[in-house]
């Protein structure tokens, strides 16, 4: 993460984007570099200004924050990293979302404290979603029909238990859906010891990313 992060927000409520502005502003490394009131307006903002972090609405006029979001993450290596900031959390935005490239998704009654939270986790490359977001994409995927001989269950409670007991407490926190810093927080370790633990965690798991390291720890209790 740069000792500056810069953010801008894409939102059509002039009240949302100068609330925002004022909570982001009082984190002393984050600077909001702009703002749009559309997402076609956002996308050639973004283009011009490459901030590291985007906080994007999804219903707006012209273009919306989904394929907005597609069209910032397309700009390839060094794109802004996108965080999808809305009321609606409905099972379809979240997964549009997440395949149009959002590094994270959060509710737009999200603490203020976690939203700087969120900006600051994905500035350093960590996917943020609301505990609410991340409890949907666990049980849509765990009712989801499963492959061969259906010992999923089995097989995460045999992976699980291949973790120390600081990764099944890791583990744990991490299904919560909280970031890096909010787990070390909730468990006082440091922040890259957390990055250390999370590492070993998804390898050990087998998951390619949180999520699934949440439903594996989701399954193995179920």
């Amino acid at each position: 993460m740069t000792d500056s992060i810069s953010v801008v927000v894409v939102d059509d409520d002039a009240l949302v984007r100068a609330g925002l502005g004022l909570i982001l502003g009082g984190a002393p490394e984050v600077r909001v570099v702009g703002d749009a009131g559309d997402g076609d307006d956002g996308v050639d903002l973004v283009r011009r200004l490459r901030p590291d972090v985007v906080l994007m609405d999804i219903r707006m006029p012209r273009v919306d924050g989904i394929e907005a979001t597609r069209q910032i993450v397309a700009q390839g290596d060094g794109a802004s990293r996108v965080i999808v900031l809305t009321t609606f959390d409905t099972d379809d935005m979240v997964l549009r979302a997440l395949r149009a490239g959002a590094a994270g998704f959060l509710l737009k009654d999200t603490p203020p404290d976690r939203l700087v939270a969120a900006v600051r986790a994905a500035a350093d490359g960590e996917p943020t979603l609301s505990p609410s977001v991340m409890n949907q994409l666990i049980a849509q995927f765990s009712t989801a029909p499963e492959d061969g001989s259906g010992d999923a269950r089995l097989m995460a409670r045999r992976r699980l238990a291949t973790l120390t007991d600081r990764e099944r407490e890791v583990a744990a926190v991490l299904a919560e859906g909280l970031s890096n810093a909010e787990i070390g927080a909730r468990l006082y370790m440091s922040v890259p010891t957390v990055k250390t633990h999370v590492s070993r965690i998804l390898d050990k798991l087998g998951a390619a990313n949180r999520v699934q390291a949440a439903i594996a720890v989701h399954d193995a209790g179920r």
